[in-house]
């Protein structure tokens, strides 16, 4: 990704917004489960992702790359209908972002994106950027069973290295393509923190934002300065603050987004290159990023503090849930792990009449019901498939 130096710009950084965090403090559930952070999981993505080959537009290697991805997602517990793809062209090739999508329990319209590029150019691209890659897919790995207030999307970008292509054209053609725009707290990038061999990797870059549009850059300040509380709570890392650019946060941030992100102090030589390369960096780092990028996303996602970091009620459900509650005019139904393609959902009312009826086929992750029509009230929502049946309260305004 990056290759200009930024060690001009931290100290006149450091004067012009200061280094205040808010008050946090260590959280033991959190941490139980940044303690399972696995070094020898993430050295295995590491290899397995170099053997992949250069992952360049249109290649193979990139078609075999996505699919790892997925296979991997699903592997951890992830249901097809919390992956999908935003497909875009340019220069003749096509090439696709992946999304996994896992949806909170207070706030599920708005996300907590955990990013980065899947991408390389010339080389196989071990530290740029199968060392975000890898972070990523430990926290998603991590956070799969954890009931989050918030809700996350896990992003694989592609055509970082062609400029930030993949990330513009999400932004363009989804956030921005929502209706109402996607609400989204923050964007967590991660990319380029394999270390260096041989030298001591002991302090990570937060990048914050400080460009224009200005309006975001206060917001972006108070959480890169919570990335940093995170980082020095959950891992034994150093930190150091600097500013963010060239990576896949930018087109967030030209949309007046909230950015923050994570690249490696100790900056490699050998990226976008052929010796990019697991040998050339130090895999230990990138646990040690991995530990505190786990902790931040808890924090930023508001995990629930209870002691096994998840109910049985959860679980028990699939993690459906139906949304906004209270709702007004349109219900969102969330299916969670449910792996069906059809259901049918049904409103009843206090006095047990059936209020509405709706027959599901082919069904997404996420469905939408009008309800304008139905009166104020708290109903009970019922989703029915020839296996299950799940109820919840629903409160219309």
């Amino acid at each position: 990704m990056k290759n200009l130096t930024k060690s001009l710009m931290i100290s006149l950084l450091a004067t012009v917004y200061g280094n205040t965090t808010q008050a946090q403090t260590y959280i033991q559930s959190y941490g139980n489960v940044v303690n399972q952070v696995s070094q020898s999981g993430i050295l295995t993505n590491l290899t397995e992702f170099e053997n992949l080959g250069v992952k360049y537009r249109g290649t193979l290697a990139q078609a075999n790359t996505l699919q790892w991805l997925k296979n991997k997602y699903l592997s951890y517990g992830y249901t097809a209908s919390q992956l999908t793809e935003d497909t875009f062209t340019y220069s003749g090739a096509t090439c696709k972002n992946l999304i996994v999508t896992k949806i909170g329990t207070v706030y599920p319209n708005t996300y907590v994106i955990v990013c980065g590029h899947y991408d390389t150019i010339t080389g196989t691209g071990t530290n740029d950027n199968g060392s975000g890659v890898s972070t990523i897919l430990e926290i998603a790995r991590l956070l799969q069973n954890i009931p989050t207030e918030y809700s996350i999307k896990f992003i694989n970008f592609s055509g970082e290295e062609d400029g930030l292509r993949g990330s513009q054209n999400y932004v363009s053609t989804v956030v921005n393509g929502t209706t109402p725009k996607m609400s989204i707290k923050l964007v967590f990038n991660i990319d380029e923190v394999g270390g260096v061999a041989g030298m001591l990797n002991n302090t990570i870059t937060c990048e914050r934002d400080t460009g224009n549009p200005s309006a975001n850059n206060a917001a972006s300040n108070t959480i890169t300065n919570e990335l940093i509380k995170c980082t020095q709570l959950y891992s034994p890392l150093q930190t150091k603050l600097s500013y963010a650019y060239a990576s896949d946060y930018m087109p967030f941030q030209s949309n007046g987004e909230i950015i923050t992100g994570f690249f490696e102090t100790n900056e490699t030589t050998h990226a976008h290159t052929t010796q990019d390369l697991l040998v050339n960096m130090d895999p230990a780092y990138v646990y040690k990023v991995a530990k505190a990028a786990t902790g931040a996303t808890l924090h930023f996602a508001k995990a629930t503090t209870t002691a096994s970091l998840g109910t049985d009620a959860f679980e028990k459900d699939f993690n459906v849930s139906f949304f906004p509650n209270p709702v007004k005019d349109y219900l969102t139904i969330n299916k969670g792990k449910l792996e069906v393609n059809e259901y049918v959902f049904t409103l009843v009312d206090l006095n047990g009449k059936q209020v509405l009826q709706q027959n599901v086929t082919n069904a997404k992750l996420l469905e939408s019901v009008d309800i304008s029509k139905l009166s104020k009230g708290i109903y009970m929502g019922i989703l029915e498939t020839g296996e299950y049946r799940i109820s919840k309260k629903i409160v219309i305004e």
